[in-house]
């Protein structure tokens, strides 16, 4: 029986990793937080990991205020960087596998075709870096696979989604930025893709392929075209303005495009990702 450990099993991703697991017989979870297991503590996580032995390991555990980690760039990254380095070096030697997910905001948003994972990472804030340093420490282990993602939303937690729905049934009208393109992320999405690739790889049915990917829904929107969807499919009668980010006091600059080219992932793991419309759909469902 293979044993796969996840830690920040309260996030997003962590929740849905739990909810999907149930799907998946004859795997032994271990599901952790901050509580159980401080990975920004060197001696913790090689205690706590050595007594686990698990096969495989997925790292949901991150800090995630963009805009307040450009006050607290090292609580950002203890978290990001410094922890993942603890989990890597707690597993030097083992043949255990490493899932780390890291972030869109590695890259500068300077592009205007979809970015493949050859290209250069340049992060343009505190919390950017933070998670490239992560990236740096995960490649240290041989078996490590890191997926990139992006606007990230589920059922559980605080996301963009949550917010939309909750200010549309409060007011007239919102003003959302229209000058920031990306593909929105469904966690459940995600969390099923990661486990289809773990059990593809212990049933034999796939080869482990050490290196970067990009995951995020199918499709690509602005957040002004992502609210008005959300208002829309919620049927609530606010009304969504575009403005342009400039217009928006936001301490951490945001990458005006950080669409993902999804081709290496798809075709190393066979993987059907869900267009963001439909992915949407279900979570609104979910939230009713």
């Amino acid at each position: 029986m293979a044993t796969i450990l996840v830690t920040g099993a309260n996030g997003q991703l962590g929740n849905e990793l739990q909810l999907v697991s149930k799907s998946f017989y004859g795997y032994d979870f271990i599901f952790t937080d901050v509580d159980t297991l401080d990975i920004t503590s060197a001696e913790h996580t090689l205690a706590f990991i050595r007594e686990a032995r698990p096969d495989w390991i997925i790292n949901c555990a991150a800090y995630t205020n963009v805009d307040k980690a450009e006050s607290e760039p090292d609580k950002a990254l203890l978290i990001n960087g410094t922890a993942v380095k603890n989990i890597t070096e707690a597993i030097s030697g083992s043949e255990c596998r490493f899932i780390h997910v890291s972030t869109d905001y590695v890259y500068d948003g300077n592009s205007n075709v979809p970015y493949d994972e050859s290209v250069a990472p340049n992060p343009l804030t505190s919390y950017g870096r933070s998670k490239l340093e992560g990236e740096k420490y995960a490649l240290l282990h041989h078996g490590s696979m890191i997926i990139r993602t992006s606007w990230l939303y589920s059922s559980f937690g605080n996301n963009f989604v949550k917010t939309i729905l909750r200010n549309g049934a409060e007011k007239k009208s919102l003003n959302v930025v229209f000058d920031q393109t990306g593909s929105p992320t469904f966690a459940a999405d995600l969390a099923e893709s990661i486990m289809a690739i773990v059990s593809g790889v212990i049933r034999n049915q796939v080869a482990m392929n050490s290196g970067i990917y990009n995951y995020s829904n199918e499709g690509v929107c602005t957040w002004f075209d992502f609210a008005t969807e959300i208002i829309k499919e919620a049927g609530l009668p606010c009304i969504i303005n575009p403005v342009l980010s400039s217009e928006f006091r936001q301490i951490a600059k945001r990458p005006s495009y950080s669409v993902m080219d999804k081709t290496k992932i798809r075709e190393n793991y066979g993987l059907t990702i869900p267009h963001w419309r439909t992915s949407l759909l279900k979570c609104i469902k979910l939230l009713k």
